[in-house]
């Protein structure tokens, strides 16, 4: 009989198991053969504290101080460019003020990133936007884990969940697990895990996100530029290893499922892509697709179910699971154990299950 039994191996299990492991005996399962091998393992890898709603803006912000110093730091300095052609120039007003951009002009824009359009008329940038090192987030959190006596079972794909006296009795890999709480991080499954749970769903929606690596545009050292998307989101480039990833920012509703990229989507991505800059597009070196996962209102889910306190959501992370998984599993825990949370009243009633009862 665990204390804790976490269902998922991403970035929100993973941090979820390591928050409680402080609080009871805790064993974490997932279907596949590696943590972190959806979602959490496709991730732009950007922290950038004002990219979402009001609460989750929260989290990110709340997250800062453990991104900068737990693990040695996991930010490094990448900033975001946002650039404007002509007819966009609403949408781009839009997001420099969401994101608290300073304006700065085309020429400048270049100045950063020298295959820029001549076209281009109107740039934003915010230099505090970072990379997060996702892979030492989750080794981090992993190491938690199993300092505090927790375990991991991979190849554990749950089949099947019943409510006993003592708490939950869930088969998964082969074995009938038993734990007093179980902990739904379960991704793109979250929904069908609560299901089997015999818990109302969220109504989770996985929005499949496509994304093409290519070789650094006419050969340019692109380890120095920063992030660079269009108004509204509609696409994005990021430098990545040496190359760089180009995505439509795309959300196509998709099953829960190993999501892979749509030729199309690509196509599209790359052609918006290409309209800001003077080298032309070669072909993919590699392409790969994500599922992120949003609640209704685009909002973390985050707590005890209302209809049974033991069972608690940590879904619905969409597009912000690594910049809020610090601040998040710290809420889930302090949620758990009846603890004040440093985050506001206000963010934590818009994260809480409680708001779909």
């Amino acid at each position: 009989m665990f204390d804790f039994l976490v269902i998922g191996g991403g970035i929100a299990g993973v941090s979820a198991a390591a928050r409680l492991s402080e609080l009871g005996r805790v064993h974490l399962v997932e279907a596949e053969d590696n943590l972190a091998y959806h979602a959490s393992g496709r991730s732009a890898a950007m922290y950038e504290e004002n990219y979402g709603a009001p609460a989750v803006c929260a989290l990110n912000k709340a997250s800062r101080h453990h991104h900068e110093t737990a693990y040695g730091g996991v930010l490094s300095p990448r900033g975001i460019l946002l650039l404007a052609n002509p007819g966009q120039e609403d949408s781009f007003a839009d997001d420099i003020s969401t994101f608290g951009m300073t304006e700065i002009t085309p020429s400048e824009a270049r100045g950063m990133v020298p295959i820029l359009q001549e076209g281009i008329t109107r740039a934003g940038f915010h230099g505090a936007a970072q990379d997060l090192d996702t892979d030492k987030l989750v080794q981090g959190f992993l190491s938690d884990l199993k300092k505090q006596g927790g375990t991991v079972q991979t190849r554990a794909q749950v089949r099947a969940i019943d409510r006993i006296k003592t708490g939950w009795r869930v088969t998964a890999g082969g074995q009938d697990i038993c734990a007093h709480t179980v902990v739904n991080a379960a991704g793109a499954w979250a929904d069908q895990i609560a299901k089997m749970a015999g818990i109302p769903p969220i109504g989770l929606t996985p929005l499949r996100r496509s994304v093409a690596r290519i070789a650094a545009p006419g050969g340019h050292n692109v380890a120095p530029w920063p992030m660079m998307f269009g108004p509204g989101e509609a696409w994005y480039a990021k430098p990545d290893a040496g190359a760089l990833i180009v995505s439509p920012a795309n959300e196509t509703p998709s099953a829960p499922m190993d999501a892979w990229a749509e030729e199309m989507e690509l196509a599209e991505g790359l052609a918006l892509y290409q309209d800001y800059v003077t080298e032309p597009v070669t072909k993919p070196i590699s392409s790969w697709a994500g599922l992120r996962t949003f609640a209704p209102d685009r909002n973390l889910v985050l707590g005890p179910a209302s209809q049974d306190p033991s069972f608690i959501w940590c879904a619905g992370q969409g597009g912000y699971g690594f910049q809020t998984a610090p601040a998040a599993s710290q809420l889930v825990a302090d949620l758990i154990a009846g603890r004040p949370s440093d985050i506001d009243t206000q963010s934590r009633a818009a994260l809480h299950p409680a708001r779909f009862a």
